[in-house]
């Protein structure tokens, strides 16, 4: 999970032991992105949802996170996975090299307006024309709880959304029209959303917005299915 240095240190001690719980929808993965998709799974952390890709079927996944600590934790507990730790950008794979990303409760992570827009801007260069970013994350949420803790930290981080937590996390909680924007300043076209409830690193439980957007541009001759439905 890409974040400046002071929200990085988090995923190097504390959350490096969180259980996560954003869940992946199947289905809905698998209505746009078939099984022979190149896929990378940002922000994977220690490899949750790369193992399930890989459960799935899905044999061309690679998992890359910036926290060394996470990254170990995959490796241990799923040495069989692509995992990389990588700082920064660019990362190490050229434009284009995949049919398809995952972007799985990253930008809730990252607080700051620059660092998501590059986040969101190396997967469009990543992802081949006609392939497909399944990015799901978390929106401003309606309740109390949320609520308060949105104007308690809005002066100190300048932005509505972003609070922190006890045990030290900083996190960021997004209108609807910011995640969209990301998705189509880096080159997307938003094509299914769904919306729902998951867990949170907290034991509680959000609404949850997912986007199945498709990267613009021609698509290369025998790309395969990626760009559009398909039945895996």
């Amino acid at each position: 999970m890409t974040s400046p240095q002071g929200f990085l240190d988090f995923w190097e001690t504390t959350g490096s032991a969180k259980t996560f719980t954003h869940p992946l929808d199947p289905e809905l993965l698998a209505a746009y992105v078939p099984r022979g998709a190149r896929v990378l799974d940002y922000g994977c952390g220690y490899g949750r949802l790369t193992a399930e890709l890989a459960g799935l079927g899905y044999r061309e996944v690679r998992g890359v996170d910036v926290s060394a600590a996470l990254i170990a934790r995959g490796r241990r507990e799923h040495p069989e996975l692509d995992l990389l730790r990588w700082a920064g950008f660019p990362l190490p794979f050229g434009a284009g090299s995949f049919d398809a990303a995952l972007l799985f409760a990253v930008l809730t992570c990252v607080p700051g307006d620059a660092e998501q827009a590059a986040i969101a801007g190396e997967l469009g260069r990543l992802v081949r024309p006609g392939g497909v970013l399944y990015l799901s994350d978390v929106p401003v949420q309606g309740d109390a709880l949320n609520q308060e803790r949105y104007a308690r930290f809005a002066a100190r981080y300048g932005t509505y959304g972003v609070f922190e937590t006890p045990d030290g996390g900083v996190f960021r909680h997004h209108p609807p029209e910011r995640l969209r924007g990301l998705v189509r300043a880096a080159g997307f076209s938003v094509v299914a959303e769904r919306t729902g409830r998951v867990g949170t690193l907290d034991g509680r439980t959000a609404e949850r917005l997912q986007l199945i957007a498709r990267r613009e541009g021609p698509a290369a001759p025998g790309a395969g299915g990626a760009a559009a439905p398909a039945s895996g």
